[in-house]
């Protein structure tokens, strides 16, 4: 049996092509080994990120790939076709980290009730949440249309979430507006969601591209939106707080000099522009720095004690679950060629705000 695998050149993200590879026989699978099968995986510009910060933050190390090539991680569901686990059986469903691929090994570890753990080697050495794989078969939280939004939105939520809960902690950093870019994108649109219905005293801004502007506005989360070659007619003498979903150097840099001091906290989230310059110059107000939400996790789950950041998450969620059958379209693809459209339009920034891609290399 073979795998069909989506990879990408990691010098040049829009060099990709297809390839096989050898997988064992269910009969020789070691101890403990699982075999899956991958059926549905989410696709966004949140996985364009993970190649551009591929060999940064190690993501081309969980499921290798052939020299100088990389399979992008992406957010999915698969089936158990072989067990080598006394505690798991074949037709189980599993929700987690998955390649751009139909099948998978893995090595299951600290198998729970709801979890297991891919032990992997070449999986070591990152973030816990990227190795663990929950146990989702027969709950209808992850069947159907609601499976397909966990898979699109749940990582991206928590990434949310998270932020939300770092810049509540930190009381904005004394900033009384929270500004947006990207505002269109999943993350951004989650993050003003929470903000628009928990921070009352916060006002938040959605900076967009023209294209963009209407459906940034019909969500309803933002109190203004302001296109990007209006960002200067924002009010110069109100502290504001940037939350940076699209990484554009030079959008960073006017926001930072239109501001100036007032600019209380730069955060850097996501990579969406794909234009950041290697080489920025000192900005005026607070320093860029990029938000590390395994950090934010450590701190909380620490705080909160065990099932602590689940149980807070999961209340935001089902306030946030209901909206997306009004906000996006579920736009299904299958097959290799399908497969490849999906991203070469999501890393050429031509899918519309509204659509979130389920896929599967499957035809």
């Amino acid at each position: 049996m073979k795998s069909t695998d989506f990879i990408v050149a990691r010098n040049d993200l829009q060099q990709c092509k297809i390839a096989e590879t050898q997988l064992p026989d269910a009969a020789v699978l070691p101890d403990d080994a699982l075999l899956i099968k991958i059926d549905r995986f989410a696709f966004t510009a949140n996985n364009i990120t993970y190649a551009v910060l591929g060999d940064q933050l190690k993501y081309w190390q969980l499921f290798p790939a052939p020299e100088n090539f990389g399979s992008i991680p992406v957010w999915g569901f698969g089936e158990v076709i072989a067990s080598r686990h006394p505690g798991i059986a074949t037709g189980e469903r599993l929700f987690g980290y998955f390649p751009m691929a139909t099948h998978l090994v893995i090595e299951a570890a600290d198998v729970s009730k709801r979890w297991l753990r891919d032990a992997a080697a070449h999986r070591q050495g990152v973030s816990p949440v990227y190795n663990a794989y929950a146990r989702v078969s027969g709950d209808p939280a992850f069947a159907g249309r609601q499976g397909d939004y966990q898979a699109l939105l749940r990582p991206l939520f928590m990434l949310s979430f998270l932020v939300d809960d770092f810049l509540s902690v930190n009381e904005f950093f004394g900033a009384h507006s929270v500004l947006l870019s990207s505002a269109s994108s999943k993350t951004a649109f989650g993050l003003a969601h929470l903000l628009h219905t928990l921070r009352k005293d916060i006002r938040v801004i959605g900076l967009t591209s023209a294209a963009n502007s209407d459906f940034v506005r019909s969500l309803g989360c933002y109190d203004d939106v302001v296109t990007y070659d209006r960002v200067t007619s924002l009010p110069s003498d109100q502290s504001v707080a940037l939350v940076d979903m699209a990484g554009n150097s030079e959008l960073r840099a006017k926001l930072h000099r239109h501001f100036g001091d007032r600019m209380k906290y730069s955060g850097l989230i996501g990579l969406t522009h794909r234009s950041s310059s290697p080489d920025e110059p000192e900005l005026p107000g607070a320093k860029p720095t990029w938000f590390f939400a395994p950090d934010q996790i450590r701190k909380r789950a620490k705080e909160w004690g065990p099932g602590g950041v689940d149980a807070r998450f999961g209340v935001a969620w089902s306030g946030f679950a209901p909206m997306l059958d009004r906000w996006l379209k579920v736009v299904e693809g299958r097959g290799p060629d399908g497969v490849k459209q999906v991203y070469l339009d999501t890393l050429n920034g031509r899918v519309p705000p509204d659509q979130g891609h389920i896929l599967s290399l499957a035809k």
